[in-house]
């Protein structure tokens, strides 16, 4: 079974800055890619940023610049550094992994870490 826990959500204002982070069971450290997906109530879950197993970032365009995906496979954590903050960011953020390049996002959500930008 792959878990995962995700925290360092809050409330911060708009411009602000938080940093997620995401445990995970060791087995996926060597995971092919790793990613945040967020999601607001009443829309389908978006994946907002991924990394490879070689580094390799990429982030949807309405995050690119202000948000920055890591993984530390020692620490088998996943970080989310999310500067510049707006009221659109508000959402809850999950972790996930895709355990190689053919196979899928695993079917194993953790409980989300509620983010909330608002003045």
């Amino acid at each position: 079974q792959d878990h995962f826990v995700e925290s360092g959500g809050g409330l911060v204002q708009p411009g602000g800055s938080l940093r997620l982070s995401c445990v995970h069971s060791g087995s996926i450290s060597s995971a092919y890619a790793m990613g945040w997906y967020r999601q607001v109530p009443g829309q389908e879950r978006e994946l907002a940023a991924q990394i490879l197993d070689t580094g390799r970032t990429s982030y949807i365009p309405s995050v690119n610049g202000r948000f920055t995906i890591s993984r530390d496979n020692a620490k088998n954590t996943m970080y989310l550094q999310m500067n510049s903050l707006k009221p659109e960011d508000t959402a809850v953020y999950y972790c996930n992994a895709r355990l190689s390049r053919v196979s899928a996002w695993l079917d194993s959500w953790g409980p989300g870490t509620q983010v909330t930008v608002s003045s």
